[in-house]
């Protein structure tokens, strides 16, 4: 169904104008998931059921007229860390693999009362720690493209410039694939593959924004409090930000202007004024200061993320932007500062998940102590593990002042860093999301769970530690067929201006759309 890899905006005329039904479109979407099952987005969850027949409902009010939303009888998935009512959540991990939450998340529950149809929950990292949705207690996820799967590129004409055949999964050992990225890579790939229009992720350090630009799709990280947090299982509580996923700008702007706003369960919520926007038809950058940070030509970075770079700020440049170098100077100890901040957040969130109140229980007749010990080690992978211990470890009373308060100071100065750079009147920036377009699997193993993240990370992290909004934006294919993305940041609080201008960039490179053949 060529709906599927349309616009939300396309959709919904369709659904007003009775060609379809929000039935109709549910159905296809749950047959795409039989398509990419093998890619292992979507974890283990009956959900069908309730799945049609909150798009029957959505079909009886659009016949009535009476469409709860721009978003009524719309397809997304929810990142398996969002609680969801009477389905289960499970971090990707054994500690709450039979864990049924008794209230959803507020981003799940707005969504829900926008009347969207919810198609299940997508496979992350063990608790959103990683940067490759590889250590999932239900394995990894694979990235569509060069997946062996049937697809194909459509360009803005409509002619098809790409398809799967052209580059196979010729090269590729066997049980080899490319990356999502991570944390949120479930939620991308259902994305990519139009199994569901939207998806929401959680971005800590780049968890959304690195997914996206590996799997071709927009990843916004709205600005720290824009997007309530209630029901989002906690990570590291002063970074984490509930993210978004779609296939275009608009997309995600619409669905942000559903799930933004203030919540009494949330007391790091903002009041929004993204209730009712709306992004121009054609937005202008004319006059607009774009900074390129002079840190984020960092080593190891590739000469094809480096080309596209050059050429997007050209181009903004050559159409009306002022675009100039600026210099962010902490930017280089974000990752060195997240490495502590990150384990010392973890170590405290992670004491409720002893099997007594939280999390799986794994019985141990000689104590109290074993039977804590014999559940963390049971239900927590390593990498959970060596989180704790490290935090553990950096708030001992002899090592606190030297770890934690030192990292508090550097976040400080990562801080005043941008707000100097938005001070001297520059509007957005203009980075990387990562070093390089996907890698193989066999490749990104080589190297453990911190190491990656230190990698992939660097240069998504610093809008984390500052609470900026950021989004990923896909601008073009690589000879291999693999997506190469963009970042922009802005000021706290400038989430549309910033959309705005994702959504000029997106209409001057024409990313094509990924159609899935479904056999």
């Amino acid at each position: 169904m060529k709906c599927l890899s349309g616009s939300i905006k396309n959709a919904v005329q369709l659904f007003k104008q009775k060609q379809i039904s929000p039935l109709e479109v549910c159905e296809a979407a749950l047959r795409r998931q039989e398509t990419i099952s093998r890619l292992n987005a979507y974890i283990p969850n009956a959900v069908v059921e309730t799945t049609k027949s909150e798009a029957l409902l959505s079909s009886q009010r659009y016949e009535k007229g009476t469409p709860l939303s721009p978003l009524d009888g719309i397809p997304i998935a929810l990142k398996d860390n969002f609680c969801t009512a009477g389905i289960r959540t499970t971090c990707g991990s054994n500690m709450l693999k039979n864990y049924v939450p008794i209230f959803s998340a507020t981003v799940a529950e707005r969504l829900q009362k926008a009347g969207t149809i919810l198609m299940g929950k997508t496979n992350l990292d063990e608790f959103a720690m990683g940067s490759g949705t590889v250590d999932s207690i239900f394995g990894p996820v694979k990235n569509i493209h060069r997946s062996g799967l049937c697809y194909k590129f459509i360009d803005t004409s409509g002619e098809a410039i790409h398809t799967s055949a052209m580059k196979p999964t010729g090269g590729l050992e066997k049980d080899d694939f490319y990356i999502t990225g991570g944390s949120s890579g479930g939620s991308a790939v259902a994305v990519a593959a139009a199994s569901a229009f939207l998806a929401t992720g959680s971005d800590t350090g780049g968890s959304v924004r690195n997914p996206a630009s590996f799997c071709g799709v927009v990843g916004l990280k709205p600005s720290y409090g824009v997007v309530p947090r209630h029901g989002l299982i906690s990570l590291v509580n002063s970074m984490d930000v509930p993210g978004l996923f779609a296939r275009t700008v608009d997309d995600v702007a619409a669905m942000l202007a559903v799930i933004s706003g203030l919540d009494p369960k949330d007391s790091t919520s903002v009041p929004s004024n993204m209730k009712t926007f709306e992004l121009p038809e054609s937005p202008s950058i004319e006059g607009l200061v774009v900074g390129i940070p002079k840190e984020y030509h960092r080593p190891g970075m590739s000469s094809e993320i480096i080309d596209v770079w050059t050429m997007i700020a050209d181009l903004l440049e050559n159409k009306g932007a002022k675009v100039r170098e600026v210099s962010l100077p902490h930017t280089k100890y974000s990752i060195v500062c997240y490495s502590i901040l990150n384990p010392c957040e973890v170590a405290s969130n992670f004491t409720r998940y002893t099997g007594v109140e939280y999390g799986q229980r794994m019985n141990s007749s000689q104590s109290m102590e074993a039977m804590y010990a014999l559940t963390r080690s049971q239900g927590l992978n390593n990498v959970v593990r060596s989180r704790i211990l490290a935090g553990n470890y950096f708030l001992l009373e002899e090592n606190k002042e030297k770890y934690f308060k030192q990292a508090l100071k550097v976040r400080r100065l990562i801080c005043q860093d941008f707000n100097k750079v938005w001070s001297e009147k520059v509007n957005l920036l203009l980075t990387p999301v990562t070093l390089s377009a996907s890698l193989r699997y066999s490749e990104f193993i080589k190297y453990d769970n911190r190491s990656q993240t230190a990698t992939q990370d660097i240069c998504t992290q610093s809008a984390n530690m500052a609470g900026l909004p950021a989004v990923s934006i896909p601008i073009s294919l690589n000879d291999e067929g693999l997506p190469l993305a963009l970042q922009l940041m802005a000021p706290m609080g400038k989430d549309v201006e910033m959309l705005s201008a994702a959504k000029w960039i997106e209409q001057q490179v024409g990313y094509p759309k990924l159609r899935v053949i479904d056999t």
